[in-house]
């Protein structure tokens, strides 16, 4: 145990550490915000787009993604404890944990059409060299096209600024939308909606400013000069009374007549945006229940089928093929991502869906248990697979899908995942 001296010595507390005030200035510019959060187009900002495009993104960063090893026919192995797989589970750069990056890449995915993922962080050059070991990501926006390259706007975590860089295509994960055609094309669904709201928009703001729209009908034709002038000085009066009334009272002469015209103007346009609005959800393969949180079970596997998926496998794919080289994906390696199976599962039936795993010797008594969230049991039994109506003898070791095994040592026979249900072919 370290002497009292020795921990009062190393011993540290917000409270009676130095003070940085001084050194503000070369600790770079200051923002009451993150810098690097990125802000949606205005367009979509201030309409429902936003919140579908939000609960897209926070629905896929809530699915593990790890770099791991695959047997010959693609199922999964173990992990491979590197830093790749750091920036894919824990923390993708000094500002974003993995998630929120994942996050922050969907969004940006959705809402521009196409996005890439930057190394920005390697123990060699990516320029130089494809082997490399990627120690942070961050979120770019490609803001020019070239043969074999591309400019980047991308975060500088060093000067606390954007800033932009041409990069060699092949280090870059450029991912594209897979729902382009519908959200991101110049006339596309989307598109069409996103107008029609800024149109209802303008029509609520100026219902709102306060204008009265009235006609005041004079007790004489104005048709000369001299008329229009009178006219003209008797409205200006009006407005005096109104706006230096405290009510908001004016009183005219008995011959003349006011006619009140801010009354509503009958169109379709909240009918067509209510249709526009489900061509959209129907297009896409959702309902307005998955955004309400109203959807049962089965449509909430259908959305995750239908939109998270083709998202989740658009990023993997990209991955793989940019930041795994062939030899890697030869020798095994890969990117998945994994869903919690029995998320969607409501409690009063998961009593059944365990017994019938660990009864038709799927999964056994303690990783059902991790499954949980309880501790593993040390039953010895637990531990073992095992079919109904069957010897002792028969019982088999199972291989846990949390098992890590360093890259070197994985065993190419060994047996495929255990509690978490993959979601789909993946990775780099």
């Amino acid at each position: 145990m370290p002497a009292f001296t020795d921990r009062l010595k190393h011993a540290w507390t917000a409270f009676t550490g130095r003070d940085r005030q001084s050194e503000l200035k070369d600790l770079g510019p200051p923002s009451y915000e993150p810098s690097d959060r990125r802000r949606p187009r205005w367009s979509n900002e201030r309409t429902i787009i936003s919140a579908i495009y939000n609960r897209f993104a926070v629905d896929a960063s809530s699915i593990s993604m790890y770099h791991v090893r695959v047997d010959k026919n693609g199922n999964y192995l173990a992990k491979i404890e590197d830093s790749l797989n750091d920036v894919l589970s824990l923390e993708a750069n000094i500002d974003q944990t993995s998630r929120a990056f994942i996050r922050d890449l969907v969004y940006s995915m959705l809402d521009d059409g196409y996005i890439c993922a930057l190394p920005v962080k390697a123990n060699n050059d990516p320029t130089q060299t494809e082997i490399y070991d990627i120690q942070s990501l961050r979120r770019g926006r490609v803001t020019e096209w070239r043969p074999g390259y591309v400019k980047v706007e991308f975060y500088n975590e060093f000067t606390g600024s954007k800033c932009e860089r041409i990069f060699p295509k092949k280090m870059v994960a450029i991912i594209e939308n897979p729902f382009y055609s519908v959200m991101n094309a110049p006339n596309s669904t989307l598109r069409r909606l996103t107008r029609k709201l800024a149109i209802l928009d303008a029509i609520d703001e100026q219902s709102g400013s306060g204008k009265l729209d009235m006609i005041i009908q004079l007790p004489y034709v104005i048709k000369t000069q001299a008329r229009r002038e009178e006219a003209e000085k008797r409205r200006s009066e009006i407005e005096k009374q109104l706006s230096g009334s405290k009510l908001g009272i004016a009183y005219t002469d008995g011959t003349e007549r006011v006619i009140q015209l801010n009354r509503p103007v009958e169109n379709n346009l909240l009918a067509q945006i209510e249709y526009l609005t489900n061509m959209l959800y129907s297009q896409l393969g959702i309902t307005a229940s998955v955004l309400d949180g109203t959807a049962d079970e089965k449509t909430m596997l259908n959305y995750y089928n239908r939109i998270i998926e083709p998202l989740l496998d658009a990023i993997v794919d990209e991955f793989k093929r940019k930041f795994l080289t062939k030899t890697a994906r030869t020798q095994g390696q890969s990117i998945k991502y994994f869903r919690y199976p029995f998320k969607l599962t409501p409690t009063t039936n998961l009593s059944e869906v365990a017994e019938s795993l660990i009864g038709s010797g799927v999964l056994s008594s303690n990783e059902m248990r991790a499954i949980l969230g309880y501790i593993p049991s040390d039953d010895p039994g637990a531990d073992m697979l095992m079919r109904r109506n069957t010897k002792q003898s028969d019982y088999v070791q199972p291989t846990g899908l949390e098992e890590v095994v360093p890259s070197e040592k994985v065993d190419a026979n060994s047996s495929g995942p255990g509690s978490i249900e993959e979601s789909g072919e993946q990775h780099a």
